[in-house]
């Protein structure tokens, strides 16, 4: 609260001005008084008053009450003005400044409301600028989180075993949405090559990435391989003047930032976002965030090596408990080798189940599994202790028999077939009646590399199914 100075020493307070006006106006009552008396009353017992002192008390009689009126009314006249002038503030126009020039309470109203009306000025662009604050920082909250939630989701398909082409398109996919980008793109370097090409890119107009193919040692992202620092190129970070006309050109953008995904110390690829606006310039935050998605990349492809290796690694196929293909073409071919130094026969058989395509779409996984085990079950418990069975496909068994010619390998997969036959001949449905047709080949009379013998062995086959299938064939 401000005090005004000298409130009631002051001889332009308005307290003062107010007693003023009041003893004016209180003079004028007693001069009327005064002058009906000595007009009227005095006549009539005998005293006469002089003409001009009637006047002259007249005219000083209007004179005060002007006066009084003059004062009352200036002081009136600030007080309204001040009162417009709160009012106006009050309803928000903080742009307002009251204007009284008296030197007097009303004076200091005015100075106490323009000086709150100030700090209220103030105050608002302070909260203005807080607010302006909290939006930046919830943008960047709501950015945090996207790039999370996509962080999640790449990890997420990671760890189900996706394909590696699906978990690197969603990683290009989300890294666009890094700083205002309007492309991203994953450039892979070609296995015992010095050459990167093209293998994801997201973005309109990408036609001129999608058959890419640069050197190791290019011109700009050379120093992103031997450096393994990020490459930047913005409103901050120039190239030279050639470099930079021939990336614009190559790549149609005009601000870029890659980074290297590194596996076992190697640039294996490069990650890059890239837009076309003047005066742009990437931040800490957009390398950082970068640099985590190029690391994701880096985990899927270790992981995707992984999961080949453990592939190749395994012999034993996870469903049946039968040999795997990989392990049987390989041990067929051993079975080749072995039978042409010691001169002796080594037969090959496929078998397929019939119509197992319906009868998965009509009963279901759970019960196709169901038959592919007891199927493969019968085909083990009917072989020798030498011989080597394996699930050859979905549907398909293949039995390798060494010492065996195509008769006795013959023999052999058409009792198969028929204890097959027997064994589901008891389900009362048709359909859940399972047989299955087979092929027959032989080292050496249908070659000597065991594709051949696997390819006669699929001919033998697929003329067992136009024959009406439940039937092997040599």
């Amino acid at each position: 609260m401000i005090k005004s100075k000298g409130i009631s020493q002051a001889s332009r307070g308005l307290r003062y001005k107010l007693k003023v006006a009041v003893s004016l106006m209180a003079i004028l009552p007693l001069l009327v008084c005064v002058y009906i008396v000595s007009s009227y009353v005095l006549p009539l017992v005998g005293f006469k008053v002089d003409v001009v002192a009637s006047v002259g008390m007249v005219v000083v009689s209007i004179t005060i009450a002007v006066i009084g009126f003059t004062v009352v009314k200036e002081v009136f006249d600030h007080v309204l003005t001040v009162s417009s002038e709160a009012k106006l503030i009050a309803a928000g126009d903080l742009s307002r400044k009251v204007e009284v020039p008296a030197e007097d309470e009303l004076g200091d109203l005015g100075d106490a409301l323009n000086q709150m009306t100030v700090r209220i000025r103030s105050n608002m662009d302070e909260l203005k600028s807080y607010s302006e604050r909290t939006t930046e920082i919830n943008l960047e909250i709501q950015k945090r989180v996207i790039v999370l939630s996509s962080l999640l989701q790449i990890s997420s398909l990671i760890s189900q075993g996706a394909r590696l082409d699906d978990i690197l398109k969603i990683t290009v996919e989300k890294a666009r949405l890094l700083a205002n980008s309007e492309m991203a793109f994953l450039l892979f370097r070609e296995e015992n090559s010095d050459t990167f090409f093209t293998k994801i890119t997201d973005g309109l107009n990408l036609q001129h990435l999608s058959k890419l193919r640069i050197p190791v040692a290019h011109r700009v992202f050379g120093k992103l391989v031997t450096t393994s620092l990020p490459l930047i190129v913005d409103k901050k970070s120039r190239l030279p003047a050639d470099d930079e006309a021939a990336f614009r050109e190559e790549f149609k953008a005009k601000n870029i930032l890659a980074l290297g995904v590194h596996l076992k110390g190697k640039v294996l690829g490069i990650l890059a976002i890239a837009n076309s606006q003047e005066g742009f310039s990437y931040d800490k935050d957009d390398v950082e965030l970068l640099d985590i998605f190029a690391k994701q990349v880096a985990i899927g492809v270790e992981n995707d090596f992984l999961l080949h290796r453990i592939e190749k690694l395994e012999i034993k196929d996870a469903l049946t408990g039968l040999y795997n293909e990989m392990f049987i073409r390989s041990r067929l071919q051993e079975e080749i080798k072995r039978a042409i130094v010691y001169q002796r026969p080594c037969a090959f058989a496929l078998l397929n189940v019939d119509n197992f395509e319906k009868f998965h779409r009509t009963f279901g996984l759970l019960r196709s599994e169901a038959a592919l085990k007891k199927v493969a079950s019968l085909v083990r418990d009917s072989v020798s202790e030498i011989d080597r069975v394996a699930r050859f496909g979905d549907n398909d068994f293949a039995i390798v028999l060494p010492e065996k010619n195509k008769r006795q390998a013959l023999e052999l997969t058409e009792e198969i077939r028929r204890r097959i036959e027997v064994t589901f001949s008891s389900e009362q449905d048709p359909t859940c009646r399972i047989t299955v047709s087979g092929g027959i080949s032989e080292n050496p009379l249908d070659g000597v590399e065991s594709e051949e013998l696997i390819a006669k062995a699929k001919a033998s086959l697929a003329v067992a199914k136009s024959q009406g299938k439940n039937r092997v064939v040599v």
